[in-house]
């Protein structure tokens, strides 16, 4: 019989990774050389989503709505999960080299998940990097509310993958210190509304919802919502944070399932990323991971010592700053400035 937990798991040692970069650069100095490289490639990614997607809004505008879920969820989802990894690729600055460039390039992927989030989940995410566990920084852990309400209940879990969006959305507006209505964000805006806009005007409201289905199912109630699950849930260790997927569903992810990679070398693009793992096993071998996608959503859903509060949450920040950019590694082979003698 499970019992049932009624708060987070509190920690006062800091977010392992920043730790793990710097004994994995020393142990691997090559590793150096993947740190700060762009992938290009990224965009042509986000480009064959985008045409595939819209797409199939058009094929489906006039279709009865059986057949409409069903190829959002069989099908739709899939590239629409692509594209939240290429937006996240550009959150990190490592599509192209100049800022602007990947700013454009997430919005641009944005356009088939219909809400301007882009901007958004960018000023967002980073915070999550830098401050990892910190209720008031950490966009990606539920809030209080969220917990308490779900706790481990599987039709409870059931709804919250399915509301999944609506619930990340309502936890940014704890984020007040991290607010930011920027040109950028007026951008996404602009140029998501007008899409929308065109997308009804020339396809109908059926293609409109189309794409909002793909967007719920693609991180939410499906194979591919477990990935919120894999990355920070304490499915498999009390103690164990970060965990990395190496399944293959990798392919459509962007590899991001390499997620403790991921967080310990956030300067390195998604085709590195395995190359990471190759040259450090000893580090990431030795920690619990996950290989299936579909267990793990089963697993989630019906594990009752699996729950809400299945969080290491830390009231401490640590010596990060609110203005850190979350590039732990890029700063670790930058060379220091040297102190000026008299």
């Amino acid at each position: 019989m499970s019992t049932k937990v009624n708060d987070f798991t509190y920690s006062t040692a800091a977010e392992p990774h920043r730790i793990r970069t710097r004994q994995i650069m020393k142990a691997h100095p090559e590793v150096k050389k993947l740190i700060g490289q762009k992938n290009p490639t990224t965009l042509w990614v986000a480009v064959a989503c985008v045409i595939l997607m819209v797409g199939m809004a058009w094929l489906l505008r006039d279709q009865s709505w059986w057949l409409i879920i069903a190829a959002a969820w069989f099908i739709g989802a899939f590239p629409a999960h692509t594209l939240f990894v290429c937006i996240h690729e550009a959150a990190h600055n490592l599509v192209f080299r100049k800022p602007a460039a990947n700013v454009w390039t997430a919005i641009f992927a944005n356009l088939p998940t219909v809400f301007p989030t882009a901007i958004t989940f960018k000023n967002f995410h980073i915070k999550h990097h830098a401050f990892q566990g910190v209720h008031e920084l950490d966009a990606d852990l539920p809030d209080w509310y969220e917990a308490k309400l779900i706790n481990n209940y599987s039709i409870g879990k059931a709804i919250w993958l399915l509301l999944y969006p609506i619930f990340q959305g309502i936890r940014t507006l704890r984020m007040r210190e991290l607010a930011v209505f920027d040109k950028w964000v007026i951008a996404n805006f602009v140029v998501q509304i007008t899409f929308d806009v065109l997308i009804v005007v020339f396809f109908g409201w059926k293609a409109l919802a189309f794409l909002v289905l793909c967007l719920f199912f693609s991180v939410g109630l499906h194979p591919l919502g477990a990935r919120w699950a894999q990355e920070h849930f304490l499915t498999l260790d009390p103690n164990q944070e970060t965990y990395s997927y190496y399944g293959r569903l990798n392919t459509v992810n962007l590899n991001v399932g390499f997620h403790n990679e991921h967080h310990d070398f956030p300067s390195v693009p998604w085709n590195k990323l395995p190359a990471i793992k190759n040259a450090a096993p000893e580090y990431y071998e030795t920690l619990k991971y996950h290989t299936s996608f579909v267990k793990l959503f089963f697993l989630f859903l019906f594990n009752q010592e699996i729950s809400l509060y299945s969080r290491i949450v830390r009231k401490e920040r640590g010596r990060v700053t609110l203005d850190d950019q979350s590039k732990p590694d890029m700063d670790m082979i930058q060379p220091q400035p040297q102190p000026v003698t008299a």
